[in-house]
């Protein structure tokens, strides 16, 4: 697959399962018959998306979520949301236009949330709250999307799976089926190796624009999707400017942030008390502390490393202590821990404090620890 970069396999499972965690805030999308189009090779396919570029677009997202993940016993109501988004069917209404304006809409039990940037100022707003947070964007900077707000479309999600792309993946076309009422063409990519929980992920390309319309990652086992996310309706006319505007409603508290003329500005939450994510860095084995995760191994047996799971929370009657007890133990070279697992996510969380999280087994998962830095 010369087509694909490989220079990015880290993000399957660092950036795949945050984008899972964060697309999961989005119903099933339902596929009409499927339409005649020519014939196309999975190469010719794949050198089309990944040279598609829209000036805009604006529709509806559904998504439905079933990974399998256990419920935190006591967990307070943030991991609570997580967990929500992390399952069951979810609706968004999205915009977006080049080079630095988006807003998404997340509309789920009678509350709204919205994330939108205008390229200058970014916005944060939950109603269940009533709160709000503005950020600030100095004027030589620019307000990226990506960063100020959540990754909702299917475009970044079959992102995080094309850039995976390497010869442990077979790529073919599977058919054609209609999405939102648009022709597309069926990309699947298949793992090659039975070291990863994914079972295969089949993309629905725009046959026009050659835009991902649709992503559907089937588990190694089962026969019900662990995550679907599409649109259920789309238009590729730019969004009017306004659209990307907020007002807060009356009665709102509305938090005032500005962003250092030294950084970028990130994902915001409201109640974020200041904005910390930051992209991920790609480090080796062997290197004694990173900034960000630590990726052990390529492609789809990846496994990223964090550091700074607190011994505390691992013991007494925490929310995360009571689902370790019921985790089994395992031990290696790496030293001990609990891990926990579903039919797409597994994590490893050491008595050291390490936390290992990928699309992967259990073994691959304690293989990648025995390989990691301490």
């Amino acid at each position: 697959m010369g087509v694909a970069q490989r220079s990015r396999r880290w993000l399957v499972p660092v950036t795949a399962v945050a984008v899972v965690a964060g697309v999961g805030a989005l119903g099933p999308v339902v596929a009409d018959a499927s339409p005649k189009l020519p014939g196309i090779s999975a190469q010719d396919l794949l050198a089309k998306v990944q040279t598609a570029k829209v000036d805009g677009l604006s529709g509806t997202v559904r998504s439905d979520a079933d990974l399998g993940l256990p419920v935190i016993p006591g967990a307070p109501a943030g991991s609570q949301q997580l967990t929500e988004m992390l399952s069951g069917q979810h609706t968004a209404r999205v915009a977006f236009a080049t080079p630095d304006k988006a807003r998404v809409s997340v509309l789920d039990a009678q509350a709204e949330r919205v994330w939108t940037t205008d390229g200058k100022s970014a916005w944060a707003y939950d109603s269940s709250r009533r709160e709000a947070v503005k950020l600030t964007v100095p004027e030589h900077k620019a307000a990226k999307p990506e960063k100020a707000v959540p990754s909702y479309d299917p475009q970044a999600v079959a992102k995080q799976f094309l850039d995976a792309i390497d010869p442990s993946t077979k790529v073919d076309v599977s058919g054609t089926e209609k999405v939102a009422g648009r022709d597309a063409y069926k990309l699947r990519l298949i793992p090659k190796t039975d070291k990863t929980t994914v079972g295969s992920v089949t993309l629905a390309i725009d046959s026009k624009t050659w835009v991902p319309l649709d992503v559907t990652v089937m588990p190694r086992t089962g026969n019900d999707p662990a995550l679907e996310v599409g649109f259920s309706s789309v238009s590729f006319d730019v969004p009017a400017a306004s659209t990307f505007t907020f007002t807060p409603p009356k009665g709102v508290k509305v938090t005032d942030k500005k962003v250092p003329s030294q950084e970028r500005p990130q994902r915001i939450e409201p109640k974020q008390v200041e904005p910390k994510q930051v992209e991920p860095k790609q480090t080796k084995p062997g290197t004694a502390k990173a900034d960000g995760p630590t990726v052990i191994g390529e492609g789809w047996e990846s496994v990223a490393m964090i550091r700074g799971a607190q011994t505390g929370q691992l013991t007494g009657n925490g929310p995360l202590a009571q689902l370790l007890a019921k985790a089994p133990t395992v031990s290696g070279t790496w030293g001990k821990g609990k891990v926990l697992t579903s039919k797409m996510v597994s994590a490893l969380i050491t008595d050291d404090g390490r936390v290992f999280v990928g699309l992967v087994t259990s073994d691959t998962l304690q293989a990648a620890a025995a390989k990691a830095p301490r």
